[in-house]
């Protein structure tokens, strides 16, 4: 004879939307609105964060701290830049 037991676990306690509201001290609208725009605001900082491998990490350093000469087209635009910008 088969013994079949059917039991569901329950979910943690704090993972339950109105309580954890309650535990924040909050209405269940204001702590969705909060959690919402965590979640937006950490989606939108690993957006933006740019991830260097070493190489490159080491390329960029070198780029700022020794930057290529300043070609003759790009003199003549800051030439032109500093003209339109000077006030006298």
């Amino acid at each position: 004879m088969l013994l079949r037991r059917n039991r569901r676990a329950k979910p943690p306690p704090f993972s339950h939307p109105p309580l954890r509201s309650r535990v924040a001290g909050r209405t269940l609208t204001d702590f969705v609105v909060a959690t919402v725009q965590e979640a937006a605001q950490h989606a939108i900082e690993q957006a933006e964060v740019t991830r260097l491998s070493l190489a490159d990490q080491q390329r960029f350093a070198e780029a700022l701290l020794t930057p290529p000469r300043r070609s003759p087209a790009l003199q003549r635009a800051m030439a032109r830049h500093d003209k339109l910008l000077r006030t006298e």
